[in-house]
C-alpha cells in the first residue's frame, strides 16, 4: 500500500480538526523524512524542539533544534539482549538536558514544536515524559513516535486530540465500492466505456481508488464494464437488481464475503467522476483511518459532493436502505457526523450525465 505524502497528510490533518500530528511506524517506515517535509510546510527554519539520532554501536544523542547542543541519552551496552538497539538509557541526561530543551521549546515563539523521535529510551524517564505532555498543553506537537508495545507510546498515539498516521498501515482496513450500476439513460447508454482522452470513463474511477483499500469491488449491470474490471483483477459483482439501494447492499455483501476480516469503513465511489483525484481519495481514506467516527466526503468551497466514506457504524443502515435510495439517506440522517476534505477544484466533483458533459471535459482539460 503506498505511503501518503506530506501534502496528503497535512490536508487530512487540517480537515480532522485535531491539535497534534504524530507519525508512527517501525524502523524504515520513513517517519523522519515525512516529519521533515511537514516541518518545512510549517516554518522556514527548524521548529523548536528536539531530535534524536543514533551512532550505531556507540550512543543515542538528543539534540536541541536550532542550537546544535546535544547530550547522550543512550549508551551502547553489548550485554543487553537483542540483535540491535542495545542502548542503555541515561536518565540523568533526559533530566539535565532533555527537559530544559522541551521547556525552551514551549516558551519559543510560534504555535508548533517538533520532537523526533519518542521511543523506548524516552519512556524510561517518567519526568521527561511528563515534560513532553506539558509541552503538548502549551504548543501543537509534530512528532515521530516509534511503534512499540509500550503504554506511554500507545497512549500518546491514542489521545483524542492527536491525528496519528501509522506509516506501516496508513489507511487502516477500509473497503471501496465503485458504483457502476447506472443505466445511463440521459447519456444514451454505454456511458461506463465511453472514452475520455482515450480512456474508458470507468477506468478513471479504477485509477483513483487503486492501491488504497484493503478490499475493492465494482458493482455493475454492464457485462462489458465487468469484463474491463475483471481483466485488471478487480473484484466485480454483475447483477440485474433495479435500485440504487441494491447496489449499495450488494457492494457491502461482497466486501464482507469469503471470510474477510471486518472493515473499519467503506468508500462509495461513483464511476462517472473522471476528474476525481487519487490524492483526494487518499485524503478521505487517511482521515477515516486516523480520525475515525465521522462520515467523510470531499467538498468544494463548503459544497459537499461524492465519493462518501462511511465508518463501520453506518453499515447496518446502508445495508437496509429504503428501495431506490443511496447513501445520501444516511448522510441526511446524521448531518452532525459529516466532515469534509477540500477538493482541488469544482470539476473534481462533477459527474458525467450526458454526452455533452464528456465533450465539455474533453475540450476543457485535454485539448
Amino acid at each position: 500500500m503506498p505511503r501518503p505524502d506530506a501534502g496528503c497528510i497535512w490536508t487530512s490533518f487540517q480537515s480532522s480538526g485535531k491539535r497534534h500530528l504524530l507519525l508512527t511506524g517501525g524502523r524504515g517506515s520513513g517517519k523522519t523524512t515525512l516529519l521533515n517535509a511537514l516541518a518545512a510546510l510549517l516554518a522556514e527554519g527548524p521548529l523548536p524542539g528536539v531530535t534524536t539520532w543514533a551512532e550505531p554501536g556507540r550512543e543515542v544523542r538528543l539534540r536541541e533544534n536550532g542550537s546544535g547542543a546535544w547530550a547522550a541519552v543512550g549508551v551502547f551496552d553489548p550485554g543487553l539482549p537483542g540483535p540491535e538497539n542495545r542502548m542503555r538509557p541515561v536518565e540523568k541526561a533526559f533530566r539535565a538536558f532533555g527537559m530544559p530543551a522541551l521547556a525552551r521549546a514551549g516558551a519559543a515563539a510560534g504555535e508548533w514544536t517538533s520532537v523526533d523521535e519518542v521511543g523506548y529510551l524516552e519512556t524510561t524517564c517518567h519526568d521527561y515524559c511528563a515534560a513532553l505532555l506539558a509541552l503538548m498543553e502549551r504548543k501543537r506537537l509534530l512528532a515521530a513516535v516509534r511503534k512499540q508495545d509500550l503504554p506511554f507510546l500507545q497512549a500518546l498515539c491514542q489521545r483524542p486530540d492527536v491525528f496519528c498516521v501509522d506509516l506501516d498501515a496508513p489507511y487502516g482496513r477500509l473497503g471501496c465500492v465503485i458504483m457502476a450500476s447506472g443505466l445511463g439513460r440521459r447519456f444514451g447508454g454505454g456511458k461506463l466505456l465511453a472514452r475520455l482522452h482515450g480512456k474508458p470513463l470507468l477506468q478513471y474511477a479504477l485509477d483513483a481508488t487503486g492501491g488504497l483499500f484493503a478490499r475493492r469491488v465494482v458493482v455493475t449491470r454492464d457485462p462489458a464494464a465487468a469484463a474491463l474490471c475483471r481483466a485488471q483483477g478487480v473484484e466485480t459483482v454483475l447483477h440485474s437488481q433495479p435500485s440504487r439501494s441494491d447496489t449499495v447492499r450488494l457492494g457491502l455483501e461482497a466486501l464482507a464475503g469469503h471470510g474477510a476480516p471486518p472493515l473499519d469503513g467503506c468508500l462509495f465511489c461513483p464511476a462517472d467522476q473522471p476528474l476525481l483525484r487519487r490524492e483526494t481519495v487518499a485524503c478521505l481514506a487517511l482521515c477515516a483511518a486516523c480520525a475515525p467516527g465521522p462520515i467523510w466526503r470531499p467538498a468544494w468551497q463548503g459544497q459537499p459532493g461524492a465519493p462518501v466514506l462511511f465508518p463501520a457504524w453506518a453499515f447496518a443502515e446502508l445495508a437496509s436502505l429504503p428501495e431506490g435510495q443511496g447513501g445520501g439517506a444516511v448522510v441526511r440522517r446524521w448531518p452532525e457526523r459529516v466532515r469534509c476534505v477540500p477538493a482541488a477544484s469544482p470539476d473534481e466533483l462533477r459527474d458525467v450525465d450526458r454526452r455533452e458533459d464528456l465533450v465539455w471535459l474533453e475540450n476543457k482539460y485535454y485539448t
